[in-house]
């Protein structure tokens, strides 16, 4: 291995001293980076679930994969496993189309992450009273 080149300081001239000021040996420390963050829910309403899939029985979960972009919205959102219904499937999509959420965040400047959403439609435990207008072949009241 070869040795750096070691000349005396007032060989190294003018020229050598500034160098080694320039160096930075009295530079204030840098900013220290901040630590990355994941994706975090702000507002994430839940999906419309509709009276007549609700007094069927009809329930299940959709898992959503869903890019969130640097604004906080979604910008992609995939199908991951579906929750056996294609209506409910859909309705999950729609409602994490409109969520908001703080983006992830790199050096601390908000950047795209892609996380997975599960969305449930939980029948009832009790039989919603819609359900009766349903059986008699009419519309439930609003």
């Amino acid at each position: 291995m070869k040795r750096p080149l070691c000349l005396p300081l007032h060989a190294a001239g003018l020229a050598g001293v500034l160098a080694l000021a320039a160096c930075g040996g009295n530079a204030p420390p840098a900013e220290p980076v901040p630590a990355p963050t994941a994706v975090a829910a702000i507002d994430t309403p839940p999906p419309q679930y509709p009276v007549e899939l609700a007094c069927a029985g009809i329930g299940g979960q959709a898992l959503l994969g869903v890019e969130v972009g640097p604004a906080g919205t979604p910008t992609r959102i995939d199908l991951v496993r579906g929750s056996g219904n294609d209506e409910l499937d859909r309705l999950a999509r729609e409602s994490v189309q409109g969520w908001k959420f703080r983006p992830a965040t790199r050096g601390g400047q908000p950047v795209a992450q892609s996380i997975q959403v599960p969305v449930n439609f939980t029948v009832p435990a009790v039989r919603p009273d819609a359900c009766f207008a349903l059986d008699a072949g009419r519309a439930p009241a609003p």
